[in-house]
């Protein structure tokens, strides 16, 4: 032992940070770990995690859910009117919204004030007073786009006169759906819902819609996987950034368009505005994604990750082997850039269905093929090159339809497994924009955020639950 003691001190921290402070002060080389117990030091969360861990029935279950989530198809087929798609939209005057089920007193701003522009749009009432008193009487249903098989960014709202695309996962059949994109500026999406908006709702459902409509059939079925593996080649990482994706886009539906018999008028306002969207392929994308996860969902004991999604209010996620309950917890603040005149004051809460897409492997996930992404979002291109890399320590495996060029054309890391989360104290990162909180003045910066440790805390213990008895802790 002496000689041990004269030998130059060496000591790994993993306790409080002080400690490796006085270490230092006596001289010793102190290497601080960053340990925390795992699951936030819930004793029984962290049970429970034990009990999940290498459980033969969970591994199993999640080779399944990732088996179907790498086996779907997702594909562009139609474009319908949300009430043709959506079977509940027929019965009742219903509205969808983003992220987890929540209270209209307790919405935020954009949520409120797009969804008095969608009654308005639908033309249930003739002001905005009259519009919200339907929603206080209960005459008007709100409820996650999540339920129905949909998505929306940031608001998420789908009206049933709206246009939605369709998309169906070839592997089994099932359809998502997703609204169309606005563009920029004064959109509903972010609550606005002057004339201005309106009108161009009006003129989406009336022009737009059936000539994308007439477009698709004249494509026949477009494929999205191979369409978004190729813009992450080019740049993209299919949620803030679809410039690639968005041209891949035109490049297929303008010689469609042309082959229409549309009039000339038409196709130029048509063309004029998706060329005008370097967003436009967004709401493919996440609907893409959302086929995808609903493929790998309702896999009994699986611990994987099938939506994530906020509100503006709360941040919610559900597993594979828990169903369509969601696991809640207030959102994160998003850290980025923001447009000059705002600040951190301003901003609502992290907003929107569009996490679908980090869900899925993509967006956040692939920060790698989308250094740019930083000059919206903050950061360096190295900071988008960790985010990548450290998302493979929280995932089931990797998607080899997707890789990444920074990464030597490693396949971007998928299947968010919570029990991963818990245990290793990383966050899913998703890259997002902010919008104000106030309804209309639209998005005011970018940046990124991370999904709440709680929802993933309470998603192991209800997980655990299920074990057959005498298997959980």
């Amino acid at each position: 032992m002496n000689p041990l003691f004269q030998q130059p001190l060496k000591v790994v921290n993993a306790g409080l940070a002080g400690f490796a402070e006085n270490l230092k002060q006596a001289q010793g080389d102190v290497i601080p770990l960053q340990w925390q117990p795992p699951a936030m030091g819930n004793i029984q969360a962290g049970l429970d995690l034990a009990a999940l861990i290498a459980h033969p029935l969970v591994e199993q279950a999640n080779q399944i859910a990732f088996e179907r989530y790498l086996s779907a198809q997702p594909v562009l087929v139609d474009v319908m009117s949300a009430a043709e798609a959506i079977t509940a939209m027929q019965q009742r005057k219903l509205i969808l919204h983003s992220g987890p089920p929540i209270a209209w007193p307790e919405m935020c701003g954009p949520v409120q004030g797009a969804i008095i522009g969608a009654i308005l749009f639908e033309g249930w009432a003739a002001d905005h007073q009259a519009a919200e008193r339907l929603v206080l009487d209960g005459q008007v249903d709100l409820e996650p786009c999540h339920h129905h098989q949909a998505v929306g960014p940031m608001a998420g709202i789908i009206s049933p006169s709206m246009p939605v695309w369709v998309i169906e996962n070839k592997t089994n059949g099932q359809r998502a759906f997703s609204n169309f994109n606005e563009g920029l500026g004064k959109v509903l999406r972010f609550g606005a819902n002057n004339d201005e908006v309106l009108q161009r709702l009006h003129w989406m459902k009336q022009e737009l819609a059936p000539a994308l409509k007439q477009a698709v059939r004249q494509l026949g079925e477009l494929e999205l996987k191979p369409l978004m593996a190729q813009a992450l080649h080019m740049g993209d990482e299919v949620h803030n950034r679809n410039a690639a994706a968005t041209g891949l886009l035109i490049k297929r539906l303008i010689p469609a368009l042309l082959s229409s018999q549309l009039p000339l008028e038409t196709l130029q306002r048509v063309m004029a505005f998706i060329t005008g969207n370097d967003h436009f392929f967004l709401n493919l994308s996440m609907a893409a994604c959302k086929a995808m996860m609903d493929a790998a969902a309702n896999v009994p004991y699986s611990s994987m990750v099938t939506v994530m999604a906020r509100n503006g209010v709360n941040f919610g996620i559900r597993l594979s082997g828990t169903g369509e309950h969601w696991f809640q917890a207030p959102a994160n603040a998003v850290e980025g850039l923001f447009f000059p005149g705002f600040g951190v004051d301003d901003a609502a809460a992290d907003l929107g269905d569009s996490a679908i897409t980090e869900t899925a492997g993509v967006g956040g996930f692939a920060m790698a093929s989308s250094p740019a992404i930083v000059k919206f979002v903050g950061g360096t291109p190295a900071d988008a090159t960790n985010n990548s890399r450290r998302m493979q320590a929280i995932s089931l495996g990797g998607n080899p339809a997707f890789t990444l060029p920074a990464l030597n054309f490693a396949p971007t890391a998928a299947g968010i497994d919570a029990r991963k989360v818990a245990d290793r104290q990383i966050l899913p990162v998703i890259n997002t924009g902010i919008a104000h909180k106030q309804a209309g003045v639209g998005q005011i910066g970018a940046g990124i955020t991370t999904a709440p440790m709680p929802c993933f805390v309470d998603a192991i213990s209800a997980l655990a639950k299920t074990l057959p008895a005498g298997e959980s802790a």
